[in-house]
């Protein structure tokens, strides 16, 4: 099933099960999806059974869906960590900054806490205050999970994927190695993130979804020109199975935990990028400099994954950066 979360005047939103043509929703009695995941084993036989009645037709308040009256599926979260799990990714951006690539990155999996507490909406804009900043996206996939016990394994985490969505991780890179530089990681240079429109649950991406990896590109374009299709599947060293268990390795997660994959990337340069401090350095390796800017003020980025038949599975995040007036 599909679920989105939409406006109504309140912090949280309104919860509703969407069609997977992504054409009709309907609201549910549940009002939030942070609730629905508090009692996930209780609320989500009900979810299902309205989510087929909509898909038959037979959902007597349906309307249309419109991605522009979504907030994030999880307007805000108690926990939002981000994974590094393309390595070929970190290996990358660390050169364009001159820091060395510890063996370890190999075997133990980065991730940093960032902040929950005001997502953007996926048509929302991203304003900032300087373009000087440095601004970037970064596509990625998500996962939401329910409650996780402290000290779970990769293999009994497979159980704790409740949804998928797609991320935008904004990220202001000419902030990063001052901040990173302090030994005390991000924080200034992670702004709010911004999440696909719609949150699937994993039956609905049948064989493209193997329990731990997405199977499918990840589309990006700025100003509707593409600039990368990686496949979510390839190169990803950690799974979202190992992500869970290194982040709760000390800690219990709460259900509605938000766990990110890192930047998706690939070896092979033909599919391109999922940001644009990757696309750096690669121009940086080939012609000795930097081509591609950072994001400008006006600039738009789209995110979307589509499936086998060519259709949208999360909706699309589409979101134009501008200058952040208070």
């Amino acid at each position: 099933m599909k679920l989105a979360t939409l406006k109504n005047g309140r912090r949280d939103g309104q919860l509703v099960v969407v069609s997977s043509d992504l054409k009709f929703c309907v609201p549910v009695e549940i009002p939030t999806l942070q609730e629905a995941l508090d009692n996930w084993g209780k609320i989500s036989p009900q979810l299902a059974k309205m989510f087929q009645q909509l898909q038959q037709g037979q959902a007597k308040n349906a309307v249309p869906f419109k991605a522009e009256n979504c907030l994030s599926p999880l307007p805000r979260a108690y926990q939002w960590a981000d994974g590094s799990a393309y390595v070929n990714h970190v290996e990358l951006v660390r050169k364009a900054r001159g820091a060395d690539m510890p063996a370890s990155f190999w075997t133990d999996p980065l991730m940093y806490q960032g902040g929950s507490d005001s997502f953007l909406a996926p048509l929302e804009d991203i304003a900032l205050a300087q373009e000087e900043w440095g601004i970037d996206f970064e596509a990625e996939v998500a996962v939401i999970t329910d409650d996780v016990p402290m000290g779970i394994s990769a293999v009994e985490a497979v159980d704790h994927i409740k949804l998928i969505m797609l991320v935008n991780d904004v990220s202001l890179r000419n902030l990063i190695p001052a901040e990173l530089a302090k030994g005390f990681g991000f924080f200034q240079s992670k702004p709010s993130s911004s999440f696909s429109p719609v949150a699937v649950t994993p039956d609905e991406l049948g064989s493209n979804w193997d329990g731990r990896r997405l199977h499918l590109p990840l589309y990006s374009y700025v100003n509707d020109q593409l600039f990368g299709k990686p496949n979510a599947g390839i190169d990803m060293t950690f799974d979202f199975c190992q992500l869970i268990a290194h982040a709760a390795k000390t800690r219990p997660l709460a259900a509605g935990t938000i766990i990110g994959s890192g930047t998706v990337s690939n070896k092979n340069p033909e599919a391109g990028s999922s940001c644009i401090a990757e696309r750096r350095v690669l121009e940086t390796l080939k012609e000795g400099k930097p081509i591609t800017s950072f994001l400008r003020f006006g600039d738009r980025i789209r995110i979307e994954m589509l499936d086998l038949k060519g259709h949208s599975i999360f909706g699309a995040i589409n979101q134009h950066v501008q200058p952040y007036k208070r």
